[in-house]
């Protein structure tokens, strides 16, 4: 089987050796080895050093040769507006406070859909539209977020509340 063990990032690779490409939404991209079949129906091995998030663009080489270009799959996600710029950032600052994925635009915030967490922006004043696109949130304060089991992820607030939470992976290869 085909192995692909390097992905180079969207423009540091030689597109013209594409040799295929898979379409995955964003947890699908999220990964450190998995098998994974091509449009075209090429079967490979995934099977890199660590999980590693797989941006929109990015080309995983094949030992034998060639890349296979990642695309992001347009997803059921939530734009979130405001009327304002501060209005805007208001709302990013509660998004980033409750720790969501957040693909940032100028003018939207594109979250996944949460009817808890639409409501609560709704009740913030924002424009909320059920929209379809590829999902690529920022990768945060660490570059490239991946989650590792044994990552702390709370931060003190010095009033007695924090944000300490567990993170729970179904898979063993996240």
């Amino acid at each position: 089987m085909l192995r692909a063990t390097k992905v180079h990032p969207r423009g540091g690779w030689d597109e013209a050796k594409v040799v295929d490409r898979v379409v995955l939404e964003f947890e699908d991209r999220f990964r450190r080895r998995v098998r994974l079949r091509a449009e075209s129906g090429l079967l490979f091995l995934l099977d890199l050093p660590t999980a590693t998030v797989l941006g929109d663009g990015d080309g995983l080489a094949l030992d034998g040769g060639g890349f296979v270009r990642v695309e992001a799959k347009p997803e059921r996600l939530v734009s979130v507006g405001a009327a304002t710029p501060g209005g805007l950032a208001r709302l990013a600052w509660h998004i980033g406070n409750r720790h969501l994925p957040a693909d940032i635009g100028h003018d939207r915030i594109l979250i996944r859909d949460d009817h808890v967490i639409v409501d609560m922006l709704r009740g913030l004043g924002a424009i909320v539209e059920a929209v379809e696109a590829p999902f690529n949130p920022e990768g945060g304060a660490y570059g490239q977020h991946n989650h590792d089991p044994g990552h702390p992820h709370g931060h003190d607030h010095g009033d007695g509340h924090d944000h300490d939470h567990p993170h729970v992976h179904a898979e063993s290869d996240r």
